[in-house]
């Protein structure tokens, strides 16, 4: 199943603040968090995640984050 609509929490304004986590809605209606990332080191856009699957947007931050630990 794909996803129709992802969103981003806030980003961190403090050290102790959360850390933002990205939710995707599904072609059934259903929301899903997807997983929650360090803003410092790797970025996302919402529309990055439409079309994916939720396998595919969980590989998206890996990739993100294999890229930033070779640079």
């Amino acid at each position: 199943m794909k996803i129709i609509r992802a969103r981003i929490t806030a980003m961190p304004k403090s050290l102790f603040d959360r850390m933002p986590k990205v939710f995707a809605t599904l072609e059934d209606g259903t929301e899903h968090e997807v997983f929650e990332y360090y803003p410092d080191e790797i970025s996302f856009r919402a529309d990055e995640f439409v079309g994916l699957t939720l396998s595919q947007a969980r590989r998206l931050k890996t990739d993100k984050d294999m890229k930033y630990l070779k640079s």
